[in-house]
């Protein structure tokens, strides 16, 4: 069987990697453009290993980025979740931590314009997913994206060079309202009726409360992954839920879109050890969660949700809110999350009436891994 080559960058941005194309470089038609994504990561191996995933949802990600459609903005983009065993290309939701990675680009790509001289630049990127505008501030070093520096963060052993994202009115990207449903709605499942949150910012999420499910929201991944029962009514929630939110019609519907909304358990502040070993003390994070996607627990905490779950614990009313470390009324904030990994902080500013979100921010680190030719097999 021959292969025929696409060119491609790779790069890890935050605690994500993923695939980066040019559109012009790909083909026109939408159905080989997919199976040059599938086959690039591999989805059709759990362990990935015929491609450049890793078996993680954090690492089957692709990225394609164009010219631009909107005013003010340097270039637009498009996120793809890619499956992990199974054949999925989902552009339904977007990925938090590659925003970082799309500002690298730019710069790296000659997207830009950048002054040899400048220690930073600007840039602005308009997010086709969830149509809002992305603007990154990234550091640079002779005209390129600077990758070394002092910024250590969590899931990320070495440091780098900080990368400031903010995104700008995050709310309503998918159904078209930060708050769709009410900040707090119950769903039933076979075994009980819960409380539940619907939130829209940046991307689609459900949160729940550890304690309704008899877990304190630190429990090491491995453990709570292994509970198929309590997966698969996480699962069942999940889709409920994505009916309720107007993600989907239906929940045969929302079965094909695995990855909105993803879901969160969250758990108020307490003393945790990550699973690196680390001892998390209740006094240094506002809230404790853990989140799935693509019916996996992520292993650290997707920048997408970082985004949300800062905003919403400072909606009143809500469940994180409810959970989180009781807040002063200001506008604009830092919020602490405890993840399995460590801890985020997360810039959330409310709009004027604090009825919704004016901007979230996030710092992250990024870097080009790998650029050349993907080799694809023929049909």
């Amino acid at each position: 069987m021959s292969q025929f080559s696409v060119r491609c960058v790779v790069y890890r941005g935050g605690t994500s990697r993923g695939i980066f194309f040019h559109e012009k470089d790909l083909p026109t038609n939408k159905e080989l453009q997919h199976r040059i994504f599938l086959e690039g990561i591999d989805a059709y191996n759990p362990s990935q290993i015929n491609g450049l995933g890793s078996g993680t949802s954090h690492t089957s990600k692709v990225m394609v980025i164009s010219e631009p459609s909107v005013k003010d903005a340097d270039l637009d983009y498009t996120f793809y979740q890619i499956g992990i065993g199974e054949v999925v290309v989902d552009d339904e939701g977007t990925c938090g931590n590659l925003m970082a990675a799309i500002g690298a680009f730019a710069v790296d790509e000659g997207l830009v314009k950048t002054n040899p001289n400048a220690d930073f630049i600007t840039v602005s990127a308009f997010n086709k997913n969830i149509n809002k505008m992305i603007k990154m501030r990234v550091p640079l070093s002779n005209g390129k994206a600077k990758v070394s520096g002092d910024y250590l963060m969590p899931g990320i052993v070495t440091p780098g060079a900080k990368i400031i994202v903010n995104i700008l009115s995050p709310g309503g990207g998918k159904t078209g309202k930060t708050i769709p449903i009410g900040l707090k709605t119950y769903v039933a499942t076979e075994k009980r009726n819960i409380g539940a949150s619907f939130i829209d910012i940046v991307n689609p999420f459900v949160y729940l409360a550890a304690s309704d499910f008899g877990l304190t929201g630190s429990e090491l991944n491995s453990v709570v992954g292994a509970d198929m029962e309590l997966m698969s009514e996480l699962e069942e929630i999940r889709l409920k839920m994505a009916v309720a939110g107007g993600v989907a019609k239906n929940e045969e519907e929302a079965k094909n879109i695995p990855s909105i909304p993803k879901l969160a358990l969250v758990a108020s502040p307490h003393d945790y050890v990550t699973s690196g070993g680390k001892v998390i003390k209740a006094d240094e994070i506002d809230i404790v969660a853990k989140m799935i996607s693509m019916k996996r627990f992520h292993r650290t905490f997707a920048g997408s949700g970082l985004y949300n779950l800062a905003a919403t614990a400072l909606l009143e009313g809500s469940i994180p809110n409810l959970h989180s470390r009781k807040k002063d009324g200001s506008m604009e904030q830092i919020i602490r999350i405890g993840h399995p990994e460590g801890i985020a902080e997360v810039r959330v500013k409310l709009t004027d009436d604090q009825k919704d979100v004016a901007s979230v921010g996030l710092d992250r680190t990024a870097r080009r891994i790998v650029k050349g030719d993907l080799y694809i097999p023929e049909g």
